[in-house]
């Protein structure tokens, strides 16, 4: 089992929920972050006053998937949240040791 975590710009983000939800894909947590890589922010006039956002408005999409759903929630995330501009995001995936649904207690796979 993965952990695919994708921060994106937050318009993309229905296109993104709608390519998972067309492989089948169940589940997403999403978290409204802000934060910065190689844009580093930019200025903005507010007031006639120059002033410089350093951190940019994202999405976190958080899904857990077993191991033969990764690539192609990968490649869907891909597809649908590039614009080929600076800013685009990041896909992590991690290693999940354990999973449990709190509801029914299945473990593993299953509470995917």
């Amino acid at each position: 089992m993965k952990l695919v975590t994708a921060v994106l710009k937050p318009f993309k983000l229905d296109d993104v929920r709608e390519a998972l939800s067309d492989i089948g894909v169940s589940g997403i947590t999403v978290t409204e972050v802000k934060g910065f890589g190689r844009q580093k922010g930019h200025t903005e006039l507010y007031r006639g006053s120059e002033y410089v956002v350093d951190f940019l408005p994202k999405v976190k999409v958080e899904i857990a998937l077993s191991d033969e759903q990764v690539e192609e929630a990968v490649d869907s995330i891909i597809k649908a949240a590039n614009t080929g501009k600076i800013g685009d995001g990041k896909i992590f995936i991690t290693e999940l040791e354990k999973v449990v649904r709190i509801r029914t207690g299945e473990t593993g796979a299953e509470a995917l």
